[in-house]
This record gives structure tokens, sequence and C-alpha cells, in this order.
């Protein structure tokens, strides 16, 4: 569905039913002009995404090779060989947008409208362009995407008008920065047990946030910040979690678990008095036979001991000479010619 349909439809039910001051709309997709963005607030939107528009300006030619691990720029990579090639500055987004607003304020003054908010919603600036004739639009029908909405009520808010209270003054983060000032402010070392509930997610945000705001990407020394949750925890436990941060989730947590993990650990296992075996809820197989590739699984083995104190860990390293036979390698077929085309010095774009 195109995006001036879901926007349009969007703004006039929630004008019609007296909700649209309570909800913040935002709509993208191919959004690259200042005129993009007049429409679409017309249509009914107050925000609006890039993505095409500002890659192009980083340097982006649209090989449509992201999901190769080949980006023959450097955006979408993590190949030396290839992120050496990006060109892209900070600056050039910046002028990007820069431009963008201009256009948008030379149009919303020939409009004679003061300010953007008095665009949202205003269909009745727009006129379809008989000029453009097609077969495809002889049967369109765009009286109801330009049609006023009718407002049940004259005091009904066009736009969102009202702020949501998020709760975010509740949520645990809060508690774990003010324990962890000593650790944010001087990286002195802390550690303590927490309790946490399915009820408390994305744990750890804001926190990483507070040590990110501090220091940076290089965070906190390692294993300066140590909490262990007993539990369950909400969804997005450990979302960004930064340098120097780990977590110990004794329990069990939602969907999420790590996204957007940067640079923390995560360590997460049952609880002492669970009913079920773990090595008996296994989504996953290890994997592996070269020589090398088993010495960094032996390695993993005994970092997931050390922090898990696994049953099944302890049994692979008491008898790792005989079960490390017991590995496969698997390996999708394209990511194995991603994974050798650099070693060849052969690279298809």
């Amino acid at each position: 569905m195109p995006w001036e349909l879901g926007i349009s439809e969007a703004h006039q039910t929630l004008v019609l039913n007296g909700l649209r001051s309570r909800v913040c709309l935002q709509v993208d997709g191919e959004l690259k002009t200042g005129r993009d963005l007049v429409i679409a607030a017309m249509l009914g939107a107050e925000e609006m995404g890039f993505a095409t528009g500002p890659l192009v300006v980083l340097g982006c030619t649209m090989i449509r090779k992201c999901h190769t691990n080949l980006c023959p720029v450097g955006i979408n990579t993590q190949d030396p060989v290839f992120r050496a090639r990006f060109t892209g500055k900070p600056a050039h987004v910046q002028r990007f947008f820069h431009f963008t607003a201009a256009e948008v304020r030379q149009i919303i003054a020939r409009l004679s409208v003061r300010r953007f908010d008095e665009l949202i919603g205003r269909v009745d600036l727009l006129e379809v362009n008989d000029a453009v004739s097609h077969w495809k639009s002889y049967n369109v029908d765009l009286a109801p995407l330009l049609s006023s909405v009718v407002r049940t009520n004259p005091a009904t808010e066009v736009y969102c008008t009202c702020k949501q209270d998020y709760g975010l003054d509740k949520v645990m983060d809060n508690e774990l920065i003010a324990r962890a000032k000593d650790a944010i402010e001087f990286k002195h070392p802390i550690e303590w047990e927490q309790k946490i509930h399915n009820t408390d997610r994305a744990v750890g945000t804001m926190l990483s946030h507070a040590i990110a705001k501090k220091w940076g990407a290089a965070g906190l020394p390692e294993n300066c910040l140590t909490i262990r949750f007993r539990r369950s925890a909400g969804q997005s436990f450990g979302a960004w979690l930064n340098k120097g941060m780990t977590f110990f989730l004794e329990g069990d947590a939602n969907d999420y678990v790590g996204k957007g993990l940067s640079g923390g650990r995560l360590v997460i296992f049952p609880q002492k008095n669970s009913v079920f075996k773990a090595r008996e809820n296994i989504m996953v197989e290890m994997a592996t036979p070269e020589d090398k590739d088993l010495e960094q699984i032996l390695s993993l083995v005994k970092n997931h001991y050390q922090y898990t104190r696994s049953e099944v860990a302890q049994d692979l390293i008491a008898d790792w000479n005989v079960r490390k036979k017991e590995f496969v390698r698997i390996m999708p077929a394209d990511y194995k010619k991603v994974f050798q085309a650099p070693k060849a010095g052969v690279v298809a774009i």
C-alpha cells in the first residue's frame, strides 16, 4: 500500500474518533525532497522518516548488495577492505537536511502558511494534476484521499497536542542508574543482586545511555558494572548494553534479548529450582570441524562454564578430546561464498 493511502486513512480515522490529538503520526517510504514532506504533512503526518536519501548522500550507489556483506562503498558491510572505501561524512547528511528544510520553508511560504503544524491535514491545499494522463490512472478516484475530515466536535485537534506519559520516571533503569553512580562517574567496579519482573522492559537501555553519554563508545572497563538479576525479565532485556556492563539473569526472559548489544555481556541460565533440564530445551546447535574453530569453541565453552556453571559445558571440557568429534559445521552456501571471496581476492559485484 502506498504511504499516501496509509497516512491519509489513519489521520482521517483518528480525527473522526476524536483521538488525533493524542497520537503523533510518522510516515516513511521514498521521501527525498521538501515537496514530499509537505505533501505528507497535508495528508496528516507530523513526522517523516528518511532512509534512501541520506544513504545516497553518504555515497550509496544502490547496488542492492546490502545483504551480502559486499557493499562496494563501505556502508553496509563489516569487511575492512570495503569499509576503507567509505567516504561519507556527518556534514553531508546535515547539509542534505538543511537543503530539504529550506525547500519546505519556500513551499509553505508560497502557500501563505506560517508554521509547519498548520499544514497537517490540509488536503484542501492539494489538487489532482490533470495534465498527467495514463491508462492506469483512468479508474483511480482520489476523492477519498483528498477529502477534508468532518469533525464531529469543533474542538477536535487535527494534530498531536496532548503529550503522552510513558512512565519513564517509574522504570527500573532509574534505580539502576542511581545505584551505579560510582561506576558511571568514576569507573569504580560495582556489583549487586536485583529482582526483576516481566513488566520491566528494556532494562539496561537508559543505563547504557548514561554510560555512553559520559564515556562515549569506549564505555566502562571490563566487568566494571555487574548486576545479577533473578526471576523473569520483560522484553528487550539488556538492549544496547554498553561495554563494561555484565548482566546475569537467573530465570527467563522475553523476546529481543540483547537487542542492539553494544559491547556488554549477557548471561542467562535457568533458576536452580527449575523443573526442566536446560540441555533438553536447546533451539540451536553449535558447529565446526576445523582445528582453529575447535579451539575457538573450546574457549567459548570454557567461558560459558565460567559464567553459568553449565553441566553440559562441564561435561564437554572434561571429555573434550572425544566430545569435539560430535560437532559439525553448518554454514549457508551464500554466506560461504561471501566468507571465502575476500580471501581469494575475488569479489562479485
